[in-house]
Formats: C-alpha cells, structure tokens, sequence
C-alpha cells in the first residue's frame, strides 16, 4: 500500500514537490500557513488540512518546509503541532534548511514516542523543484532513511543520508557556503565584463565552457540580463542561511570571511528593499 503523505509549505519549492508526488501516485495532504497558495493542489488532487496535527493525524511520512527555524520550531512543537499527535508509526521529514541544532531537538522529541525523524534540506532552487531534480541531504537514522529513499527521489536526482540527525543540515551549509561565494563572483564577473565594454551574452558563453562554469553562471545569469529578479530563492531566505553557516562556524571555532561578506552584501542588497526578490537580484547593488 502506498504511504499517506503529509505536506507541510506550499510555497516557491512546495508546491512544485507536492505535484511530482502526485504524479507518482501518492496520496497527499497539504497544509500551508496561507490556505490560498494550497489551492491549486488540491484542485490538482491534493487533500487539504485544517493543521499540522490533522496533517499527522491522517498521514504516515510528513514532509516539512517552511520559511525560518523559529517556523520549524512552532511547526513542529506547538499545541497543534506535529509532535502533538505522532507515534511509532510516523516518520517525520523536515526539508526547510534549518539550524543542526533543532534537527537534533526535533530527533530528540521524536525518540519519546518512538518516532523516527530526517532533516533533509534541499538545493536546486525553483528550477530543481520544477524538474524534480533537487539535491536532497539527510541527516537521521539509515533505517527510516530506507523507508522513504523512494519518496525522496520523486522531486531528487541525488539523494545521499549524510550521517545522524543534524548531518544533513551541515551539509546544506556546506552547500550554501559554496553558492555564497559563488554567487558574488559570478556578480563581479558581469559587472567587469559591462564596465570594459565587453557583450556580456558572449563572455558569458565562453567563460561558462571554461574552468569559470558553475550552476549558478548557468541558471542565474541570464535572468539578470532579462531583468528577471523574481525570487527562485529568496534573499531573505539566503540571509537567513548565511547567518546560521556563520554561527555554526563560531561554534566550531573557525573563520569564513567570504561567507561573510557574501551575507554583510546581501543585508545591504535587503536593507534596500530587495528582501524579496531573488538571489540573483545582487547586481542590483551595481546596477540600476
């Protein structure tokens, strides 16, 4: 029988993954915080739910991803929350990228009841969401890991358990300390090319084929010379990352400076009334 699905965050990435679900067959339930933004799934096939407690009440695997930690937190810990209404059966999935530190306290609170739980953040963007081709890393225990592997793959094209719970949230700061300096070369690189007269297509195109080539390069640059800021993934949402890298880096006692100034760049990018828009949106601190 097919495992019932709960869906916590219908949002940008959500939305995207609750349909490769239901093309694969699986049942699904959706929550959001904003019924409206559910609306489209459920006319697509999609079960909607009154709460993250009715969400587990009729589901067996519950998948979360919400905008911020302290999201997570009431997601998960709040009256009506997830952790009111799990058992031995369950086996919760968060997918927001979060801090290490709460996918532990997550797995901690499950272990009560019996209730195994994966902190599985996701890289990809809007794009990978789309295509069902999101890099998906697992923090948690390897046998409830086995148990929904297939689950993950629906919207993945890698999946890989990391290590116990937290672990995957380590990864995904591994992977966004990587995009962070990644995003501001690849800004620098555009606004050299136009400032020594340079047509940005062509440079483009033979830098990308070259050792410069990157995801980012790919999926972001010609966004900007469309003038196309809409949000693949947020600057806030990055800011928010950026932040827990650098704090998780305080812990373990070492510095990233290119971390930093990729986060001290887009607080002001923000502070400009960008939060909103996407990442690639840093060129508007060059350009107009």
């Amino acid at each position: 029988m097919l495992e019932k699905i709960g869906f916590i965050g219908t949002g940008v990435m959500g939305s995207s993954m609750v349909r490769h679900l239901l093309d694969a067959g699986y049942p699904v339930h959706v929550y959001n915080r904003t019924k409206s933004k559910a609306d489209p799934l459920v006319e697509e096939g999609a079960i909607w739910e009154d709460s993250p407690a009715a969400i587990t009440r009729n589901t067996d695997v519950i998948i979360t991803i919400v905008g911020y930690p302290k999201d997570v937190e009431s997601t998960y810990f709040r009256k009506e929350g997830i952790l009111s209404m799990v058992d031995d059966h369950h086996i919760l999935i968060d997918m927001t990228t979060s801090t290490p530190s709460l996918a532990i306290k997550i797995h901690e609170a499950g272990k009560k009841t019996g209730t195994a739980t994966l902190d599985a953040p996701v890289s990809g963007g809007d794009k990978g969401a789309k295509d069902g081709k999101l890099t998906t890393m697992v923090g948690g225990d390897e046998r409830a890991f086995e148990k929904v592997e297939k689950i993950l793959e629906t919207f993945s094209s890698k999946v890989m358990l990391q290590g116990p719970a937290g672990s995957g949230q380590h990864t995904k700061m591994a992977n966004q300390i990587m995009i962070a300096s990644t995003m501001v070369g690849m800004t620098e690189l555009m606004v050299y090319a136009k400032a020594a007269g340079l047509d940005i297509e062509r440079v483009i195109e033979q830098v990308g084929a070259g050792s410069a080539g990157n995801w980012s390069l790919t999926n972001y640059s010609p966004r900007i010379l469309q003038e196309n800021y809409s949000p693949g993934f947020f600057v806030k949402h990055f800011i928010k990352d950026l932040k827990i890298a650098l704090k998780e880096a305080d812990k373990l006692e070492i510095e990233l400076p290119g971390t930093k100034l990729a986060k001290d760049l887009y607080i002001k990018l923000a502070d400009a009334g960008n939060e909103n828009d996407g990442t690639q949106a840093l060129i508007k601190l060059w350009w107009s």
